[in-house]
């Protein structure tokens, strides 16, 4: 009970930079714009937050320098992208080896190993305690005891779904993407959504940076994003850039993540082949679903014939 109990706790708390970041990829996906600067975005987030509060003493200064920082990329990403029209997937791995690179060489300018702003966040005061739901056996792992941001990120999954399907910008935004020429012919402004769809990426990507360092470890550490701005990518397709499904992918990776690190405690030498689960978990999931848009297809097919 124990192990499913941390397993399932962990499920969540590495669920929620993923969700963040598939949210956050979901806005520039719908205006067809492939954000392979996610990755990049998460790392800014991350490291300001850190930085700033080890600089500043400041906890939620660190946050709002974060989020602006993390614009700033967003910016840099939409001016190339939209603007000046390069490739995405280029300008997007651009700025994930610009931004990897400026935080390795200020780490190593401050010679420092990692930014250390345990003694200045008190990680643990941050988690919150549900009334009545924590003294539940199994379920109190599932929804007691977490940060804000990862109570704020499952919120923002209804929240994107409303503002997508559900308001006069969302419909603009799933226009600008299946079809611009029809939208510029009836006055959408295309590349003034397309900005605010990465922007509003941005954020969201700083948060999963702030909830990856600043709120649940107070600490930074080179490249400890991990890929997962990739594996947002990869729920986003997963779920056919629908919020709720592309989330349920978002929240499998974490569990494959969770299951790597609990069964890894008690694999002895071999604790790091667990380390492949989440990275073998997604070649699985997309294997899995293009198979079935395959048979669809051929179905299709069979029956027009």
């Amino acid at each position: 009970m124990n192990l499913l109990n941390n397993i399932l706790y962990d499920m969540v708390y590495h669920s929620t930079p993923l969700i963040l970041a598939v949210l956050g990829g979901l806005f520039a996906y719908k205006a067809n714009v492939l954000n392979i600067g996610l990755e990049g975005m998460i790392l800014m987030g991350a490291f300001s937050s850190s930085f700033f509060i080890l600089i500043f003493k400041s906890y939620y200064l660190g946050i709002v320098l974060a989020i602006l920082c993390t614009l700033l990329v967003g910016l840099i990403f939409s001016v190339f992208a939209i603007t000046l029209k390069s490739n995405f997937i280029i300008t997007g791995f651009g700025l994930n080896i610009l931004v990897s690179s400026m935080c390795t060489f200020i780490l190593k300018y401050k010679m420092l190993v990692n930014i250390n702003i345990g003694y200045l966040v008190n990680v643990n005061n941050m988690k919150i305690k549900i009334p009545f739901i924590g003294d539940i056996p199994v379920i109190s792992k599932i929804l007691s005891g977490h940060t804000p941001i990862t109570y704020i990120s499952f919120i923002l999954i209804i929240i994107a779904y409303i503002v997508l399907y559900k308001t006069r910008f969302g419909i603009h935004l799933r226009v600008v993407g299946e079809s611009e020429g029809a939208a510029k012919s009836v006055g959408i402004k295309s590349d003034r959504l397309k900005y605010i769809g990465i922007l509003i990426g941005a954020v969201l990507c700083a948060l999963a940076g702030i909830n990856l360092s600043a709120e649940r470890m107070g600490l930074f550490t080179d490249n400890m994003i991990a890929g997962r701005g990739f594996i947002a990518i990869a729920a986003i397709y997963c779920g056919k850039g629908e919020p709720l499904k592309c989330s349920v992918y978002a929240v499998i990776f974490g569990l494959a993540k969770s299951l790597a690190i609990n069964l890894g405690l008690y694999a002895g030498p071999i604790s790091g082949l667990f380390e492949i689960i989440p990275y073998l978990m997604i070649v699985l999931v997309l294997f899995a679903v293009s198979s079935s848009e395959c048979r669809k297809t051929k179905i299709r097919g069979i029956k027009n014939a």
